[in-house]
């Protein structure tokens, strides 16, 4: 009898059959990087967003914001996020560089206190400008920044999806694990539940309304967090994508947090 053959590509040879073997882990950072595979190569992009905050009676508010991102070779993204209303945070400016190893650097510009205010590594997992969003979830997800874990396969709305776990590599974050649910077709997320320190459930994020942009990029024009331990929740209508605009590393230095207008 031929003997099993253990490869690095964990190919196991049992004559007259080859079969991959995966494990768990393996499967998932796969399902990880080819996702990340298919959102890469589209340069640069600027976006419209309304903010829809509701407190746990119901109550809203809605915050108006530009966006502009910048993909950077061999690193994460760079990206400047500016409120335009109401007037209380108009001007308000956040700017942050993901690095795919390392903590994210982030610089928070107060226009009533004219000046910048860098994030503290240890601020990370507070709330983004009273929104259920922290200041980890605003970034790019980047593949390192994660180990993973193959649950099952499944269905959500109607749709094949993976569902997997990443955990966290930075000890500062201000979640022991997330759960992705991500469409077998076209590798978007679809649902992520997040869990705080203690390992209980503590947000929902729910992707919908996706359009394809560039024949290529799918982005989500609604997105919804619901905090299940506080009864808020936030709601992103993200609008006017383009593509290709011309943004430089100039435009996401510091000083473009004071001309953010």
């Amino acid at each position: 009898m031929t003997p099993v053959r253990i490869l690095p590509a964990m190919l196991l040879c049992l004559l007259p059959v080859c079969v991959l073997a995966e494990t768990a882990e393996e499967k998932a950072l796969a399902i990880a990087v080819e996702a990340d595979n298919r959102d890469s190569g589209f340069v640069d992009y600027t976006n419209d967003t309304q903010m829809i905050l509701r407190n746990k009676q119901g109550q809203e508010s809605t915050r108006l914001i530009r966006s502009k991102t910048l993909e950077v070779d061999g690193d994460g993204d760079k990206s400047l996020t500016i409120f335009d209303e109401p007037n209380d945070v108009k001007g308000t400016a956040l700017l942050s560089f993901t690095h795919k190893e390392g903590p994210d650097d982030q610089w928070l510009y107060l226009p009533a206190l004219k000046r910048v205010k860098r994030i503290a590594s240890d601020n990370k997992s507070g709330p983004f400008m009273g929104s259920e969003f922290a200041y980890e979830d605003i970034t790019s997800q980047e593949v390192e920044k994660y180990t993973y874990r193959y649950l099952r396969d499944d269905s959500f709305d109607g749709m094949d999806v993976f569902v997997f776990e990443r955990y966290p590599i930075d000890e500062k974050s201000g979640y022991t694990r997330q759960i992705i649910w991500m469409d077998k077709e076209h590798y978007k997320e679809r649902k992520i539940e997040y869990y705080d320190r203690k390992d209980t459930l503590l947000k929902t994020l729910l992707f919908t309304d996706y359009h394809q942009y560039q024949d290529r990029f799918w982005r989500a024009h609604v997105m919804y967090m619901e905090n299940h331990q506080t009864g808020k929740s936030t709601r992103l209508l993200q609008s006017d994508f383009k593509y290709g605009t011309g943004l430089i590393e100039r435009d996401f230095d510091k000083n473009s947090l004071k001309r953010a207008r």
